[in-house]
Order: structure tokens, then sequence, then C-alpha cells
């Protein structure tokens, strides 16, 4: 009897070990799994975007066009581009290079992305737009803009970037926008916002929780996107001279995007 309790008492010591052992290579697994994905998220975010953009949503851009009208009207404190007509834009955040269908003929464009590898997707897109100039390509966050001069652009675009910042690097980007612009210079930002209408939307607002805290699977495929956040009484805090502004429901006809749909777009001068 005693050997055959030891004999049990064996074989239950070595399944916990081999149980042990299980867990400790599942665990290191997943470690594995974890920093293989993050160390290269960078990569695969630039091309989940090239991925993404590829879906033109024709009403969307109707609302970007719209939006984008009023540059065509704004004249250069550069009197190289003065004679040319044409003006300078800095886009903070530009990606593959969406919003160039809308800039008027002849722009002169500084951008910026922190993602280096969303370089050579704007390369292969701003073929198709020959009528803009690309002056320079900066790796580098909407906070942190020290190779643009003081006052050097007419305008400032900011589409969906200000949702994955945190509070404090918003506060800083804005201030490097009113310092990299002319004076009476306009900044353009169009972004999705945390759901407003809680009577006929309150599930939407719910969704945004969920999908950015609950279950984070928005700021981890979308780079730190948070979808319940409000950002335009930061803008108007910011110190511009007048913001003005208004929310909307984007018309995308995908349901994959259906927490985003509550949005914000405005134009505020320095």
């Amino acid at each position: 009897m005693l050997r055959m309790a030891a004999a049990e008492g064996e074989l239950e010591g070595e399944g916990c070990c081999s149980l042990v052992y299980v867990l400790v290579g599942v665990a290191s697994v997943l470690w594995l799994i974890r920093k293989i994905v993050y160390s290269t998220q960078s990569r695969w975010f630039s091309w989940v975007m090239h991925f993404c953009t590829k879906d033109v949503f024709p009403e969307l851009e109707e609302v970007k066009k719209e939006h984008f009208a009023s540059m065509s009207s704004i004249v250069s404190h550069d009197p190289a581009l003065l004679d040319k007509k044409a003006i300078r834009i800095l886009e903070i955040g530009v990606g593959t290079g969406v919003n160039f269908a809308h800039y008027p003929e002849g722009s002169h464009l500084v951008v910026v992305d922190p993602n280096p590898h969303f370089k050579s997707y704007f390369e292969e897109n701003r073929k198709s737009f020959p009528h803009l100039q690309v002056e320079d390509f900066v790796v580098t966050t909407g906070d942190r803009m020290e190779a643009v001069k003081d006052e050097s652009v007419d305008v400032v675009v900011v589409t969906l970037v200000l949702c994955s910042l945190p509070s404090e690097t918003i506060q800083a980007t804005l201030k490097e926008i009113q310092r990299v612009l002319v004076p009476g210079g306009k900044f353009y930002f169009m972004e999705h916002i945390v759901e407003f209408d809680l009577k006929k939307y309150w599930w939407r607002r719910k969704l945004q929780h969920v999908f950015t805290h609950w279950i984070p699977v928005w700021p981890f495929i979308f780079d730190g996107c948070c979808l319940d956040r409000d950002t335009l009484p930061v803008i108007q805090q910011a110190g511009f001279s007048s913001v003005h502004a208004q929310k909307y429901y984007a018309p995308i006809p995908s349901m994959f995007y259906e927490p985003e749909r509550s949005n914000m777009k405005g134009i505020a001068t320095k």
C-alpha cells in the first residue's frame, strides 16, 4: 500500500510538473508573439491603413471636398508662392496621402508622419496628383516639428490623428501648429469623436467605450486610436483667434466603421 501511494504521489508530481512546463511554454509563445506583433506594429499598421484607404466612399469624399473648398481662396504669405497663386500646406499624420485630391492646384506640401513605413505608400499615391509639389516628408510627430520653420505655412491639415494622441501631446501639437502657421493662417481639422446624441445613439457610446477600454481592439489595430474622445474643447481652448466647428455623422456605408460615425470638422484661425 505504501509503495502504491508513493507511486501515485510520484505520478501526481510528474503530472504537476508537466502542467507547469506546458503553461510556461504557452506563456513563452504568447510573450514572443506579443513582442513580435508590437515590434512590427508600425510596419503592419501602415499596410492596414493602405488597405483601408483603398475603399473610397464617394459621400465621405464630398464632405471632404466641401470642407477643404475654402483653401482655394487663401492667399499665401510667401512672395514666391503668391506669384504662382499657390499656398503651402503642412499635413500632420499624412499617412498614404488620402487628402491629396482636395488640395488646390499648385499647392506646395510639407508632410509629417512618425511612421517611416508610410513613405512608400505615400510616394506611390502622390504620382496620381502631379498638380501638387511635395517639398519635404518629415518623419516626426506633430509635437516635435522643429524641422518646420516658424510662421512658414499657410494651412495646417489634421484628419483622424488627434484621436490617437495622449492629452498632453494634443496640447503640444496644437502649440506647434500655431507656431508654424503664418499670422491669420488656417488649421483644418476632421476627427471622429465620442457619440454626442445619447438619446438616439446611446448604444454607439457603449460600443466606443467597449472597443476602446474593455476590449481595446481599436487602439491595438489603429495605433492608439480612442473612439470615446472629444477633442473639440481642447482645440477651442488652445489659443486660436477663432474656431468654427460642427459635429456630424460621417456617411460611411461600411458597418465596420460604425463606432467612428460620430465626427466633427472645423477651421481654426491663428
